[in-house]
């Protein structure tokens, strides 16, 4: 019950520190900069071990796997609540190595980003949506998994931005082997 009163307190701190800085959302997207309707992004991560979301945000847990990924996504700028925000259109390719039945899977997906804390050229935000994939496997016995992304960013210039990302995979335990995918890597953003 503790866990779920401090969850509240973060949530609602998150919130409240947002709300400043939600009034330049109607006029600038830190993800896209001034005047530009789309954006392409490479993403490349490492297999941060199977578990639950949680596992995103607390490094001292990651265990390095045998697995890479890799993502292109194609976006286009919206606001959700006045806040900057981002919909996307996702192809990831995972590829699990030293393993005796594959980890591998290629998947399409949309996602939906939002950046609820912005300042001097860097980004903070998080995101969400469903993926559907070519197989299963030990770690998720579905091809329908969700995907969750917290993210720090840096605006390079007017059109390049980076990003640091922690994405899990998994499938919202409706199937009752779902260990999840973990990742963490870079991202590079091209916006036109």
């Amino acid at each position: 019950m503790l866990y779920n009163r401090d969850m509240r307190k973060v949530i609602c701190i998150f919130i409240l520190a947002a709300i400043p800085m939600a009034a330049n959302a109607a006029t600038y997207n830190p993800m896209f900069g001034a005047g530009h309707e789309n954006s392409i992004t490479l993403y490349a991560g490492q297999g941060t071990g199977p578990g639950s979301l949680f596992k995103l945000i607390n490094p001292f847990d990651w265990d390095i796997m045998p697995q890479t990924m890799a993502m292109i996504q194609y976006s286009q700028p919206m606001t959700l609540f006045r806040l900057p925000a981002r919909q996307n259109f996702n192809i990831v390719q995972n590829a699990g190595y030293k393993s005796s039945r594959g980890l591998s899977f290629l998947g399409v997906g949309i996602s939906w980003d939002v950046v609820p804390i912005s300042w001097c050229g860097f980004y903070i935000g998080g995101g969400i949506g469903p993926y559907m994939r070519d197989s299963h496997d030990r770690y998720v016995a579905s091809r329908l998994v969700f995907g969750e992304k917290f993210f720090i960013g840096k605006n390079i210039s007017d059109r390049w931005r980076g990003e640091f990302f922690t994405l899990h995979f998994s499938n919202g335990d409706f199937t009752e082997i779902n260990r999840g995918f973990n990742f963490t890597g870079l991202a590079v953003s091209y916006s036109f």
